[in-house]
């Protein structure tokens, strides 16, 4: 089986002392390509180290996260711009999006970081990976008057309801599902069964979410297959047709 884990973040400092033999049982457990979102510049080194590392497995991009937008977001910004105009390939803006979850100081400056984001992966040709934690409805509202039939993408970590997976889908996006599926309390499997898996991704968001049986540890990407068989109980349908469909998925939305 060929997964890919389309919202990974194994460059992260929770790895610093095992990110070898966490690629290793990633790729042992058939997790053969990650999408790493970029963050802030607090981060950002290690992501484009990784995957300068092993450029066959590992697929950056770049973008100013939601919880990183503060009084000081424009140079933050300017930083995302360089990068996007420095030659180098990446294969998404993003992380981006809103989040209304933590603080809402700077929640105008959000929405102008995100707007001005979403402006230049439409002029790049480029896929964003949307951050929608707490805000999805304001989310929606943002992009609608954003949406072209070039505004592509993925809702990361999707938790909304039927109503909106459609109108994110109406709008070219993809839903990304990790291990929120997975949880015995979540409402994800009801919306999920509804959905065709034409227009779902797979993503892990480690080290966070990680899914049952490992919730509430570290996550990590080789706990995909988890997430995956969820989904194939749900659609009744094999874990190789989940893993050869949303791979497929991925491939076309990401440009791989």
């Amino acid at each position: 089986m060929d997964f890919i884990d389309t919202h990974s973040h194994l460059y992260a400092e929770e790895f610093d002392n095992d990110r070898a033999e966490a690629i290793s049982r990633c790729l042992e457990a058939g997790v053969n390509r990650l999408i790493l979102p970029d963050i802030d510049a607090t981060s950002r080194q290690g992501m484009l180290d990784m995957a300068a590392s092993d450029p066959k497995h590992f697929f950056p991009c770049a973008g100013l996260h939601p919880t990183s937008v503060d009084g000081d977001y424009k140079a933050g910004l300017k930083q995302v711009e360089t990068m996007l105009a420095s030659g180098q390939r990446f294969y998404a803006v993003g992380e981006i999006g809103i989040d209304l979850y933590w603080d809402q100081t700077f929640k105008r400056e959000q929405f102008d970081a995100f707007a001005t984001q979403v402006r230049w992966a439409k002029e790049l040709g480029l896929p964003i990976i949307v951050h929608i934690r707490n805000a999805i409805e304001k989310t929606i509202a943002a992009l609608e008057p954003l949406a072209d039939d070039r505004l592509r993408g993925v809702f990361h970590c999707f938790s909304g309801t039927l109503e909106q997976a459609q109108k994110a889908i109406s709008m070219g996006f993809m839903l990304g599902i990790g291990g929120v599926l997975t949880y015995k309390k979540s409402e994800l499997p009801s919306i999920v069964e509804q959905i065709d898996i034409q227009h779902l991704l797979l993503e892990t968001d480690c080290p966070y979410l990680a899914p049952v049986p490992h919730r509430g540890k570290r996550n990590e990407s080789s706990y995909l297959p988890f997430v995956a068989q969820k989904l194939a109980e749900i659609k009744q349908v094999s874990i190789d047709e989940v893993a050869a469909r949303t791979t497929t998925n991925a491939e076309k939305l990401f440009g791989l």
